[in-house]
């Protein structure tokens, strides 16, 4: 079996603030392998974009990897310096669409110019080939080979938005970070940008990690996933084998949470709350204020990433009640639609 591209084993990372230290991410564990698009998801706060920024050396001053392993291509790189990140990752084998990556480009510079910066400062590639690669990477997210001299103002935000993801693949990273990659674009926009990352999985041999609170766009997207909450890692596997059998009651309800074209008049879930701020090291589970179906042990321990069944490897959850809550939620589900079924007929 092939060795993982990226993995994060028992990942833990905290803040230092005015009031004591604050938990962003507790013991996440998740691997990413070679070609493949592998999506994180979870509410704004649950931790996404800190293990993104982790993973690239990009934490706040106040902000470290307290425990756990980074690996990526078997290599530990949580405590990299900051000139071993430049030399052997940014960029050359992990790249990154940031949050709001249109304003990423510097407004006073031509695209061209700030590619040939780019590479001049991670490679010995020269002017011609760096300039020949953008215009090439151009063709692949849909623009024009022409436009690579012009200024960032000149192109609008989804063109921005493109050139971003062009970027991303000057140097034929291994792996793409995509951090909420179409935020700001329309929906006619977005689905313009998930064709153009469709076609470089198909080109080429990049994996991707796409972060998004958007549960449905990774089930279309992606090949594997985990679900955060909180900076909990609740359930991870296969795209198939969470759609189908979630067994983590945050995974259930967040799926439920958005419409099904489907199912059109299936009433949506709501998680009542908000993922809660915490401080310390967590010894619980930390969707136990919001699980309707919560048991004292959940808030008594932290329950770990635990394998379904014997024949899905690949499918953990982290959930005291893992073997029963979906029949439990099913059951619901049943009895309410018996329920509005009665009531109907009684008042027709």
């Amino acid at each position: 079996m092939s060795e993982p591209l990226l993995e994060a084993e028992n990942v833990s990372i905290k803040y230092e603030t005015s009031s004591g230290m604050v938990s962003a991410v507790s013991d996440a564990s998740f691997v990413i392998d070679e070609g493949e698009y592998f999506g994180l998801v979870g509410e704004s706060g649950s931790g996404k974009s800190t293990i993104a920024r982790a993973i690239m050396g990009g934490l706040d001053d106040n902000g470290q990897v307290t425990s756990g392993t980074i690996r990526y291509k078997g290599e530990e790189i949580q405590d990299y310096t900051n000139k071993q990140l430049n030399e052997k990752i940014r960029w050359k084998e992990i790249s990154l669409i940031p949050q709001s990556s249109m304003n990423s480009l510097n407004p006073l510079q031509r695209v061209s110019e700030q590619a040939v910066e780019l590479v001049k400062v991670h490679t010995d590639m020269n002017k011609e080939e760096a300039l020949d690669r953008l215009g090439e990477l151009f063709e692949i997210v849909g623009l024009p080979e022409n436009r690579i001299s012009d200024y960032p103002h000149q192109f609008s935000g989804g063109m921005q938005q493109r050139a971003i993801i062009a970027f991303s693949l000057l140097l034929e990273p291994s792996l793409i970070i995509a951090d909420e990659p179409t935020t700001a674009l329309d929906v006619i926009m977005q689905d313009q940008v998930f064709k153009y990352l469709d076609r470089i999985q198909e080109e080429t041999d990049t994996s991707m990690l796409l972060i998004t609170h958007d549960i449905s766009l990774v089930f279309e997207t992606c090949d594997s996933m985990a679900i955060m909450h909180a900076g909990q890692v609740a359930e991870t596997g296969e795209i198939t084998s969470l759609f189908d059998e979630p067994r983590h009651p945050y995974s259930i309800m967040l799926q439920q949470s958005f419409p099904d074209i489907r199912h059109p008049n299936r009433e949506l879930e709501v998680i009542d709350g908000e993922p809660p701020t915490l401080h310390g090291d967590v010894d619980f589970c930390a969707f136990a204020d919001r699980c309707p179906w919560a048991v004292e042990e959940c808030t008594a321990s932290a329950p770990s990433l635990e394998n379904i069944d014997s024949t899905d490897s690949a499918h953990k959850a982290a959930c005291f009640r893992k073997d029963e809550v979906l029949d439990l939620y099913r059951s619901e589900q049943e009895s309410k639609s018996d329920q509005r079924a009665k009531t109907k007929g009684d008042t027709s």
